[in-house]
């Protein structure tokens, strides 16, 4: 890759210091094998601690009446980003705001688990290829306000 089509403060910002910055985060573990673990946008800044929202997503998504999950930060006067789920499940099933908590509890660290939930019955956003646009649904709760990661 060169260059974002018609996009030069993108390429500008992707391709400081001579390396190609990608935005995503992850880690080496003592083999050599790399694990990406989340994009660095996404990733939730609650009370100092780094939650990847994917692992959030991935414990919330094994509930049997979920459909789709998304996991975003939202302000917090205390923690900065406090940790929330949007949530749309399956047809004809239902689930609580406290279900979906308790179940993601049982597979994460409690500083991970989302302080809310949001139940949609619309589908997510989703991008050509199929991601959630979390910068969609991040927008309302952040408008007006500067968030850290970005």
């Amino acid at each position: 890759m060169r260059e974002y089509w018609k996009k030069p403060e993108a390429t500008e910002e992707a391709f400081r210091g001579g390396w190609y910055h990608t935005g995503d985060a992850g880690y080496a573990d003592p083999k050599g094998y790399l694990y990406l673990v989340d994009r660095v946008k996404d990733m939730i800044v609650s009370g100092g601690e780094n939650v990847y929202s994917v692992e959030v997503e991935n414990a919330i998504a094994t509930h049997p009446a979920v459909a789709q999950v998304a996991v975003i930060g939202v302000p917090n006067e205390t923690w900065g980003e406090a940790v929330h789920a949007i949530v749309v499940l399956r047809d004809e099933m239902t689930a609580s705001e406290e279900e979906i908590v308790e179940h993601a509890r049982r597979s994460i660290a409690g500083y991970k688990v989302p302080k809310s939930v949001e139940f949609r019955d619309e589908p997510l956003p989703l991008s050509g290829a199929m991601k959630v646009l979390k910068r969609d649904l991040r927008a309302p709760y952040w408008a007006g306000r500067e968030r850290g990661v970005n």
